[in-house]
């Protein structure tokens, strides 16, 4: 509640809508919403010390994965990116400010520390730990391994994964707020150059108006874009790179757009290896399906979230139960898939953070 606070009486937070996303998570009228979902009747301690590998691709991913490991009871040691973010040292400064004006007494449970791809300091932390929190994906998973753990330590990695939106035509084009569900569409997206593992790389759209819908979906998205993003030169050359690629494989045609901001590529069919040619930088796939069914085809388990608009999420839900789908962790509404949880990629965090106690 405390670094909540003082970051969101920080002027120069304003400017980074994930900084304020997440000290509006962590305040204590949001905790105390969390933990309903705990049995507080339950004995439990924090495993003791975890190390945590923050992704690269996320900033604010260091304060998240810290301050669930806390919740839990746990002292931690964060790796933070070796790229300079600034989100990074805005939360690192308001805990280092509460640690050292309010809070001395956990300074020595707390350690945030950057370095580079040096094996040794991952080996000595990795030697000690309870439990160790890998976010970033394959190849960070590959290496990070190479460094053994104590015989009772736990694991928690976030591999690599992909992220597709769903949205019902009829129910898209009687929307009144046309205008926020694009903005909400682009926060998903572009805030992270579609890099995160929670970004819908492919949008598949339902119903019986579906070409009214996307035309006037995209051209709401394309407004706000235009006004907000910056393409760089080498994500312009990667976006053509991988409609190359993909038009080797699959049967694909390119939308019309007002330039390369927007990428969007028509498919005639889904399979399993269609995400093996996602881009970043505002490259969609689009494909229109008669109904849920399309989702199995696409659902491995790699895939994480997926977004909607118009649709029933509890006829999702059962089907993916019915059907005992591997992938599909989280179904939410367009605009909240990077809202971080408790229960995430599949994992109750606060439960394997710490032990049982009976």
């Amino acid at each position: 509640q405390a670094v909540s606070q003082r970051l969101l009486k920080n002027a120069a937070v304003k400017a980074y809508p994930d900084v304020v996303t997440f000290a509006f998570w962590c305040r204590k009228a949001s905790l105390q919403q969390m933990r309903k979902a705990y049995d507080l009747h339950e004995m439990r301690l924090g495993r003791g010390v975890v190390f945590h590998i923050a992704p690269s691709n996320v900033a604010v991913k260091v304060g998240y994965s810290f301050v669930t490991a806390l919740l839990a009871g746990n002292a931690s040691i964060v790796r933070v990116p070796s790229k300079n973010f600034i989100q990074v040292d805005l939360i690192c400064k308001a805990i280092r400010e509460e640690l050292q004006e309010n809070f001395s007494g956990l300074q020595k449970f707390i350690c945030m520390a950057r370095y580079g791809h040096e094996p040794e300091i991952n080996t000595y932390f990795s030697s000690f730990c309870d439990t160790r929190v890998i976010w970033g994906g394959d190849q960070t998973i590959r290496e990070i391994r190479k460094s053994p753990l104590k015989p009772r330590a736990n694991e928690i990695t976030f591999a690599d994964r992909f992220s597709l939106a769903m949205i019902q035509s009829e129910a898209y084009l009687a929307a009144e707020d046309k205008e926020r569900i694009a903005q909400d569409f682009y926060n998903d997206t572009y805030l992270t150059d579609q890099n995160a593992c929670t970004s819908p790389r492919l949008v598949i759209w339902l119903g019986n108006t579906v070409r009214e819908a996307q035309a006037a979906f995209w051209k709401q998205l394309y407004e706000i874009v235009k006004d907000k993003y910056s393409l760089s030169d080498v994500c312009a050359v990667d976006k053509l790179t991988r409609l190359f690629l993909l038009g080797e494989h699959y049967d694909a045609e390119q939308s019309p757009m007002p330039d390369n901001r927007i990428v969007r590529v028509q498919l005639n069919s889904l399979d399993k290896y269609l995400m093996d040619f996602k881009g970043n930088s505002g490259f969609f796939l689009e494909y229109i399906s008669d109904d849920l069914e399309s989702l199995l085809t696409i659902s491995s388990e790699r895939c994480q979230t997926l977004s909607y608009y118009g649709i029933d999420k509890s006829k999702v839900v059962k089907m993916l139960l019915e059907r005992g789908v591997h992938g599909i962790d989280r179904i939410v509404p367009i605009g909240r898939s990077m809202d971080f949880s408790l229960q995430w990629d599949g994992h109750d965090l606060i439960r394997e953070l710490s032990r049982l106690i009976k």
